[in-house]
């Protein structure tokens, strides 16, 4: 062993023993979905903690210099059943090698071989081999931070809570319900050190509420599950504020009973590892399988299944439209390697590398085999791949997305376009399939004159008009039927005409409330939306989720015809007619709420004489009463303040009304920008503006005062302006659009194209190729799939079963992806 222990002592410097805080990928490679199960096993470096594949660890290394790596292979063996706190899991057995290897001469290193090397070879080696062995792994930290989802809050017994002198010393093991003498799922109270079982789970197991009710019986608040007890704390739950907490004496409160918080191991789950479990089992049944028809698996490039993380459903079904796309297929999968070549030192982090592995991983079929192990029941079933290190990057900071909660696949749609958007500022930008523009004309009914605007959007959104079901009979009679409590009484879903939904879109709406610049006053208009463009793809969402008359968010029951073809050529914009006169371009008086007094406030260096920097009413006086009630029912603080604000303050009922006519608005909830000001309270001198974020927004297609207006609007925040200026375009028509900002693909008829950001345009023929479906009463519970229709085929993708369609639901569906025929 003399050669290997020269090298390891010439490397010894660049090995590694794990910190606390450090990042170890021992699960996943950076690259691709390698792991220690995976033929070839995992290489985890030993400096940086980054895990490759078999087929990138020679790449790192050429890349880094980098030697040695801790080569961790695991092999499957039977599964077995096992109990733990009432639930069944079933766990994976694995058998597992650990050595060290050397590169580039792959030479291997056992811990046996370690023994006989000099000491301090041996010791450096050692430690670093149990700390990464020991280390929790990034995917399983991220798991339960997620799940955790709400920070735990310090308990307010914990500071002087009362412990009896009662003698009483709990020990070390051996522990049983001192009512039932139940072994699993104890807690102990931290006041009078009784051990009781815990809560009965909804399933009827877990416990026989003994801990329940001894708090309700002595008031005693806090106490601690016993076999989650180590050094780092433990699961310890206030009964008295009803969830689980922090408490920072814990290690004083258990010495009391004579239990050492330092030399305790962990022997139960923790509540939170417990809700991943039972959520990871409930999260495989089959809402919206086929039922009724065995489905016939299917493998290979292309039709790759997605794991299911706990709720990420809405994340596979999206990603799997998505790289369906040829513009997604190329930016990042034709491209990979150069992709890879190019990659940061850590490129966990890298958006572009964690986009094209995930794409890779879906269309090159490496992943896509039948599952080890699966009885018949799990026909259709993959091995696939579990997309842990992308959803913790797109997640990363988003207040929804880095949970494991259930979430709206719509939200998640346009939250990835808006990160592409940000991370394409050169090249293809592959959003650019979905980017369209919106011509909205609106009429004075007083003056005729017009006002044209135009805006960008991604989705086209129809409302569902229940009032147009043809089947209004039945649902009455099914209705009735309920109520007078026949409990035979059927199911009847409302079937609502695609054509009704669609007429939402073409009719004119009315508005009552329009101020109109040629009159000076408030006055009646009609407003008509048409496609000043018509995307490559067009994503179409029908509006099924509403809020009842108690302002409970529920989804409508309906069934609508959504037509394989759709051809929306008689929706184009017009544009400005021949002799029609535009309304002039007056600005409307401020608001004044009552009794105020409106004062100029005078700008950084302002001077009495001169009141050019003077900005009237920077702060509106708002009904705080009604901003806080429409706060506590769920909406953005910033929107409520608009409602309150555009309604003149004048009560909870105009504002919430307010409400719901602008929650489709894309700056619902940015800050309120006064008329008046160049933008809201805290706009930003230009000086001060972020070069980065102005290339961002330029490299989008717009001109550099664009750019600088929109991050003025916004106090100089990147996605909010990015958010601002698409939903500002009339504002910006006047202003110069930069060169990059013309469509290269002249649009029908010969008419210049739209200004404003690029965008592509064509005939308006389209033809059906995927959609995805939701089951559940809301968005945010539920489960969600997606059919892709490939070679002619309608397959159903269900996280990690992929399958022939046998009857696609079409009518169910929830978001429908259409791509242009080309004549």
């Amino acid at each position: 062993m003399g050669d290997v222990g020269e090298i390891l002592m010439s490397v010894l410097s660049t090995i590694r023993v794990p910190k606390p805080g450090d990042r170890v990928h021992k699960d996943e490679c950076a690259l691709s979905f390698a792991s220690p199960e995976s033929e070839g096993g995992l290489y985890v470096c030993m400096n940086s903690f980054l895990g490759f594949g078999s087929q990138y660890v020679e790449r790192h290394h050429a890349r880094t210099g980098q030697r040695a790596y801790l080569h961790i292979t695991r092999t499957r063996k039977a599964k077995v059943d096992w109990i733990e706190g009432g639930f069944d899991v079933e766990l994976e057995q694995y058998e597992e090698d650990v050595k060290v290897v050397l590169l580039p001469e792959r030479q291997e290193v056992t811990s046996e071989d370690l023994a006989t090397m000099p000491d301090v070879v041996r010791e450096r080696v050692s430690l670093s081999m149990a700390g990464i062995m020991a280390a929790d792994s990034v995917s399983h930290a991220l798991q339960v931070q997620q799940w955790d989802g709400e920070v735990r809050q310090e308990s307010k017994h914990a500071a002087d809570l009362k412990q009896l002198d009662n003698g009483l010393k709990i020990p070390p093991t051996g522990w049983r319900c001192e009512v039932c003498d139940l072994q699993e799922n104890l807690w102990m109270n931290l006041t009078d050190g009784k051990v009781l079982c815990g809560r009965r789970y909804f399933d009827g197991t877990g416990g026989n509420n003994h801990a329940l009710l001894h708090f309700q019986e002595t008031g005693y608040p806090l106490a601690v599950k016993l076999g989650t007890i180590t050094p780092d704390g433990a699961d310890v739950y206030s009964y008295d504020e009803d969830d689980m907490v922090l408490d920072s004496k814990l290690a004083e409160h258990l010495s009391h009973f004579g239990i050492d918080m330092m030399t305790m191991e962990k022997t139960e789950r923790t509540m939170t590892e417990l809700e991943i479990a039972v959520n990871q089992r409930v999260g495989e049944w089959e809402v919206i399988q086929e039922s009724g028809t065995t489905l016939r698996p299917l493998f290979g490039p292309g039709l790759t299944g997605m794991k299911n993380l706990g709720n990420s459903c809405y994340l596979n079904s999206v990603m799997q439209v998505l790289f369906t796309i040829p513009d997604f297929q190329n930016k990042y999968v034709a491209n990979i390697d150069k992709i890879i070549d190019e990659a940061p030192s850590d490129p966990t982090q890298d958006f572009k590398t964690q986009v094209a592995k995930l794409g890779y991983g879906l269309l090159s079929g490496d992943y896509s085999k039948p599952a080890l192990d699966l009885g018949d029941e799990n026909g259709g079933d993959q091995i696939g791949i579990a997309p842990r290190m992308f959803k913790a990057l797109v997640g990363r900071g988003h207040p929804e997305f880095s949970t494991n909660r259930q979430q709206d696949a719509q939200e998640f749609l346009l939250h990835f376009i808006n990160m592409v958007e940000r991370n394409c500022r050169s090249g293809s930008n592959p959003s650019e399939a979905f980017r369209f523009l919106v011509e909205d004309r609106i009429v004075c009914q007083q003056s005729q004159k017009a006002k044209y605007t135009q805006r960008v959007e991604y989705i086209v959104q129809l409302p569902v008009p229940m009032d147009q079901a043809t089947n209004t009979e039945e649902l009455q009679e099914a209705e009735q039927r309920r109520e007078e409590g026949d409990s035979s009484a059927p199911t009847v879903r409302a079937q609502i005409p695609f054509t009704a939904c669609m007429a939402a879109l073409s009719e004119p709406e009315i508005l009552t409330d329009f101020w109109s610049s040629a009159v000076q006053a408030k006055t009646a208009a009609t407003k008509m939306t048409r496609f000043a463009s018509f995307p490559d793809h067009l994503v179409i969402q029908i509006k099924k989720f509403t809020f009842g008359l108690d302002w409970v968010p529920k989804k409508l029951d309906v069934s609508i015809d959504v037509p394989d073809t759709l051809d929306l050529s008689a929706l184009r914009a017009t544009g400005q007619q021949p002799g029609e006169e535009l309304l002039p371009e007056v600005a409307p008086p401020p608001l004044m709420t009552p009794d105020v007094e409106v004062k100029g406030i005078l700008g950084s260096h302002g001077n009495d004489e001169d009141d050019s920097l003077y900005s009237p009413l920077l702060s509106p006086v708002l009904d705080d009463s009604t901003v806080s009630q429409l706060c506590e029912m769920g909406f953005p603080l910033e929107a409520c303040r608009k409602a309150v604000y555009y309604t003149g303050n004048t009560g909870i009922d105009s504002a919430m009304n307010w409400i719901m006519g602008h929650m489709d608005d894309s700056d619902f909830s940015a800050p309120l920008v006064l008329p008046g000001g160049s933008s809201g309270p805290g706009s930003t001198p230009t000086e001060s503006l972020s070069e980065e974020h102005l290339a961002t927004i330029v490299s989008m297609g717009f001109s550099r005062d664009q750019a600088t207006k929109a991050l003025r609007a916004t106090s100089n925040v990147l996605d909010r302006a990015v958010d601002w200026i698409f939903s500002h375009l009339d504002d910006l028509e006047s202003m110069d659009v930069s060169e990059g900002g013309r469509s290269a693909v002249e649009s029908e008829g010969g008419r210049d194209p739209p200004p404003g950001p690029r965008v592509r345009d064509g005939p308006g023929k389209y033809e059906l190729f995927a959609f995805i479906s939701h089951m559940g009463t809301s968005t945010m519970c539920g489960h969600y799939v997606c059919h892709i229709k490939k070679d002619q085929q309608w397959v159903i993708f269900n996280d990690q079963k992929v399958c022939a369609s046998e009857k696609p639901p079409k009518d169910l569906g929830y978001l429908y992806f259409y791509r242009r025929v080309t004549e």
